[in-house]
């Protein structure tokens, strides 16, 4: 997870050197992070946003890229030689894009950002039994993510430990896909007191599994 001031030193560099900052918010847009767009956290704004994922609440694949309007207006002609002809067979797909807004109705009529702090707040609590396991460190949440590292202290079981925790959550009807020695979790908005305690109990469950392997 990055610092804040991480990505306003980034943009502030980019701006120094008239260089394009693009912001990949395939995965941490659409309020992922607590607000709408993960940039906000930091409180900049990238030359190019890319969204996708959430975007349609994940009914349809459907992804776009957000630019200002002074790029935009740099490629909008009639002469052929100055546009940006690059697309793909997906492009404006209607369906699709009825979802997404279907979606951004759905994130302003039912307050989804305001509602997932409450979420958030007790999928934490949750998760409090296996934030304080011995064998956790860095346990660490923003919006509606939350990662921690696992203690492997023999290298040659820690160079397989996302392998043995993705196949033992499966085993536990959880899609958890660790990066290294990094677990994740990215649960839907849709997560009622039951789903949350029954994430928290299973994710530690496998967890145990695997360590004890």
């Amino acid at each position: 997870m990055h610092d804040p001031l991480y990505l306003q030193l980034l943009r502030a560099l980019c701006d120094r050197y008239q260089v394009h900052l693009i912001a990949d918010e395939i995965a941490v847009g659409c309020g992922r992070t607590g607000s709408f767009f993960a940039c906000e956290q930091a409180g900049i704004w990238p030359d190019f946003l890319c969204l996708s994922k959430g975007i349609s609440g994940g009914y349809l694949p459907l992804s776009l890229v957000l630019t200002r309007d002074d790029i935009y207006q740099a490629f909008y002609s009639a002469d052929i030689t100055r546009g940006f002809l690059h697309s793909h067979s997906y492009t404006g797909n209607p369906l699709a894009c009825r979802a997404a807004l279907a979606t951004l109705d759905i994130f302003r009529d039912d307050d989804v950002l305001h509602r997932n702090r409450a979420r958030g707040d007790k999928l934490t609590t949750a998760l409090q039994p296996l934030a304080q396991h011995e064998r956790v460190r860095n346990f660490r949440r923003r919006g509606m993510i939350w990662a921690f590292d696992a203690v492997e202290p023999d290298a040659a079981r820690a160079a397989t430990f996302s392998r043995r925790f993705f196949s033992a959550a499966v085993d536990n009807e959880l899609l958890l896909r660790p990066i290294g020695r990094t677990v994740y979790l990215m649960p839907p908005y849709v997560l009622d007191d039951e789903d949350s305690a029954g994430l928290a109990e299973r994710t530690r469950r496998v967890f145990d599994t695997v360590i004890a392997s």
